[in-house]
């Protein structure tokens, strides 16, 4: 009899466990995405400025709908959300999901890291403020000419990348068929 009690006491406890397994960093089916108001048609992005208020695990953004914005970065990711820093007056865009009631950023672009100077083997350009991009390889078939953000992608021209590492004297893009690595020119 108390071999049985233990048995049930031990399968509850395993189910109990299993059923919670996993919950913490969920989204819940009620989750919606926060849009920012300057995004352009289908952009989730929401654009800004880094705030005083910006500490390790929390972003205070200005946005550009005048609103002031709090994200929490969670510092469980295995993959980090924040792409060249944190750093107060730096233009910023962030994709953001309400997660159990708080706001979570799910991927933060300083925008003002990613503007400057890249090259590698093959290219050779400089990212501006404005969506400008201007190549410095006479050679080049098909320069990029524009950038833009678009639901926390950087798009060139009509190519699609995802950040995957920006520093300040590196940038890594991949766009499904690669990574494309970049260094930074003073």
């Amino acid at each position: 009899m108390k071999k049985t009690n233990l048995i049930m006491a031990c399968m509850g406890a395993v189910l109990l466990l299993a059923g919670c397994k996993n919950d913490k960093g969920k989204t819940l089916p009620a989750t919606r995405v926060l849009t920012g108001e300057t995004a352009s048609a289908g952009d989730s992005t929401i654009y800004g400025v880094c705030g005083e208020g910006t500490a390790m695990h929390t972003l205070e953004l200005r946005g550009d709908d005048g609103k002031l914005h709090s994200f929490i970065i969670n510092p469980d990711d295995s993959i980090p959300p924040v792409f060249g820093g944190l750093l107060a007056g730096d233009r910023m865009a962030v994709i953001a999901n309400v997660v159990y009631g708080d706001t979570m950023a799910v991927k933060v672009l300083n925008l003002t890291t990613l503007q400057g100077r890249w090259v590698s083997i093959d290219k050779n350009f400089e990212i501006k403020e404005g969506g400008v991009i201007e190549s410095h390889m006479e050679a080049e078939a098909n320069p990029w000419t524009t950038w833009k953000i678009h639901n926390g992608q950087l798009v060139l021209n009509r190519d699609t990348f995802d950040v995957v590492g920006l520093g300040a004297d590196s940038l890594m893009l991949d766009n499904g068929s690669g990574i494309f690595g970049y260094k930074r020119v003073k």
